[in-house]
């Protein structure tokens, strides 16, 4: 399984940098990423895979960046230390610059597989849920009515985001629910 990291939240973190910390790599990476995040939706309109030679000025578009960033964070002054054990503590931007540059792939991974989303909103769509749940009544009176209420709106989601009707799939049998998802 390969994973894919949520751009929207570098899109936050990167304005957060930019406005706040005058960090200029912030502003350009940004800027990249919300052309990056078009193109695909661009190639699919016209039917077709995005071009490897575009995947490729992005991905070097990105490194150019990310290089610009770490140098940005290299120049800068050291953080005070504040206690005697540890590693020293490092900016926020320097922290995203890494994260950026160690995690390349999981990044732009919507460029090249389109079956990626550009964020995780969807997943995140579905966890919303169980904590207004929480938030409202205060919390769950048991651990398997956890469970049950976890279950169930889990096979709501799945059946949504599978196009079936919520009820049927709700009546259907676990045997045939099981042999519907490995399918899916």
């Amino acid at each position: 399984m390969l994973h894919a990291l949520c751009d929207a939240h570098h899109l936050r973190e990167l304005k957060a940098l930019f406005e706040i910390e005058q960090e200029p790599w912030a502003r350009r990476m940004q800027r990249l990423l919300r052309r990056a995040c078009h193109a695909p939706h661009l190639a699919r309109e016209r039917d077709g895979p995005l071009k490897p030679s575009l995947v490729q000025r992005f991905q070097h578009r990105y490194d150019a960046i990310v290089a610009d960033g770490l140098a940005f964070h290299e120049a800068q002054p050291p953080l005070p230390i504040t206690g005697r054990r540890g590693r020293p503590r490092r900016r926020t931007g320097r922290n995203l610059s890494l994260r950026l540059s160690t995690r390349k792939d999981d990044v732009v991974r919507f460029l090249t597989d389109p079956r990626v989303p550009f964020t995780n909103n969807l997943a995140e769509q579905a966890a919303r849920m169980m904590k207004l749940r929480q938030k409202i009544s205060g919390g769950f009176r048991s651990e398997p009515g956890v469970r049950d209420f976890a279950v169930i709106r889990s096979l709501i989601a799945t059946a949504k985001k599978q196009g079936w009707n919520i009820i049927d799939t709700l009546t259907q049998s676990p045997t045939v629910l099981l042999s519907k998802l490995r399918t899916a």
